[in-house]
């Protein structure tokens, strides 16, 4: 699992990355109660907001750290936004994104050097 310094993660696996935020991230926000998703087929750059995390305390935007076409988003989340909360870094994902640029993810970080940044 990498990290970005706008606290999403990514896992990849066949070329397509899963992207979420950090348990961090999370935990900044307070009880999440929506998730606005981007749409799938949608094409994304790096470091682009395509996302919004609204919670008790306030709304955030997700940025997708890697570029490529986005080809799956977690439909739970609509029904159950909360799940962001119990699972930020397996159940609660966001979107899949097909990686248009895989040396993107030479610039995220590994667990130690994210848990680092974020003190």
């Amino acid at each position: 699992m990498k990290f970005s310094k706008d606290h999403e993660w990514v896992t990849v696996e066949g070329g397509v990355a899963t992207i979420g935020i950090s348990e961090h991230a999370q935990s900044q926000l307070g009880d999440v109660v929506f998730v606005d998703l981007p749409k799938i087929g949608r094409q994304v750059k790096a470091n682009e907001n395509v996302a919004t995390v609204e919670s008790v305390k306030a709304a955030s935007d997700v940025y997708v750290p890697v570029s490529g076409e986005v080809v799956a988003v977690n439909e739970e989340l609509s029904g159950d936004p909360a799940l962001v909360n119990r699972a930020p870094e397996s159940d609660g994902w966001f979107m899949k994104v097909k990686l248009s640029n895989e040396s993107e993810l030479s610039a995220l970080m590994d667990k130690a050097a994210y848990d680092k940044f974020v003190g």
